[in-house]
């Protein structure tokens, strides 16, 4: 709500907007009040030095005008950053070294310019990203229907086709969880569910595309319940399973365990490389796939991992551990 103070301040007259100076306003005020105060003491006394005064008043205005320079200067600085912001540089910030207002100012201003030079370069990169995460699966169903067309058909064709028809789905679904993050919009429809058969039912789904891994499913204690959002918290069993399994040793094993108690922690571990200690938290940022091996993933799915626990007031990490072990721990609402 505004203050009475807010609102009285609001009506107030503003003689001095038209001046394009600041410093020339300070001038002008320090003029405007030594004039108010030399006919006041005038009018009062009836005597008053008038050269004394005078002098006093230009000495006010020549030491106002210096001092005002240092405190205007970040108030250019910013104007010029903006301008740049315009015309797409984020690049400039302003040097913030006093501790008044404007200084508070300069120092937002430049937590703003870094924010919005963060928000173009993802959206750079997301231009890039997902031009490049397209070009591949519609190349593939490009020359499947040509070869259709021209008679040509192979035993693979239609299997081609399908997964990468099924690519395109997965980077649509992704980009949909995408907008919903960054529009806010995360409801929760909360329910108690059977762990070892909410796992089971994931891992047979991601059975189906595994290219390099077979699956293994742990729950302990058996038929143990908890507390969450089904179809959520599948977002993050699959997409931690698809990151494993495209980041396995042919044959590899990924392992999947869950154990509850007053809390229900959830692991997904595999043969693969591993995850470098200092990629450990990046590998959670958006289109940031760590030094491991390509394997054609989207750089999107343990982003959207991190977003759906964090809904879930859990945590989420790369374990210390050989190979690579991600766990993540919800509270066990059951």
């Amino acid at each position: 709500m505004t203050s009475a103070v807010e609102k009285v301040s609001y009506w107030l007259p503003r003689p001095l907007d038209p001046v394009r100076s600041i410093k020339l306003k300070l001038g002008l005020a320090l003029v405007g009040s030594g004039l108010a105060a030399f006919g006041y003491f005038r009018y009062q006394a009836g005597w008053l030095p008038t050269r004394t005064t005078l002098a006093a008043m230009v000495v006010g205005l020549v030491t106002s005008q210096f001092l005002a320079h240092g405190m205007t200067r970040p108030l250019r600085e910013m104007t010029a950053a903006a301008r740049a912001m315009r015309r797409g540089d984020y690049s400039r910030r302003v040097r913030a070294t006093s501790r008044d207002e404007v200084g508070e100012l300069a120092g937002a201003f430049n937590q703003m310019a870094a924010d919005l030079s963060a928000a173009d370069r993802q959206r750079r990169e997301l231009i890039a990203n997902v031009s490049h995460e397209l070009k591949t699966p519609i190349t593939a169903l490009q020359n499947v229907l040509e070869n259709i067309i021209d008679g040509v058909s192979q035993p693979d064709t239609l299997r081609t086709a399908l997964a990468q028809t099924e690519r395109l789905g997965r980077l649509v679904t992704e980009l949909l969880d995408l907008s919903r993050i960054d529009a806010g919009a995360h409801p929760l429809d909360l329910a108690e569910f059977d762990v070892e058969e909410f796992l089971a039912a994931v891992v047979a789904e991601a059975s189906v595309s595994a290219q390099r891994a077979r699956f293994t499913v742990s729950v302990s204690p058996p038929g143990a319940t908890a507390v969450g959002d089904r179809a959520r918290l599948h977002q993050v069993v699959a997409n931690l399973l698809d990151n494993a399994d495209r980041h396995s040793p042919p044959g590899g094993e990924v392992r999947v365990r869950a154990s509850v108690g007053t809390e229900l922690v959830l692991e997904v571990s595999d043969d693969g490389p591993g995850i470098a200690p200092e990629d450990r938290e990046r590998v959670f940022e958006r289109f940031t796939r760590g030094g491991r091996a390509a394997g054609g993933g989207t750089g999107l799915g343990l982003n959207i991992a991190r977003w759906v626990v964090d809904l879930h007031g859990g945590t989420i990490r790369v374990v210390d551990a050989p190979g690579c072990v991600i766990r993540a721990v919800l509270p066990a609402l059951g």
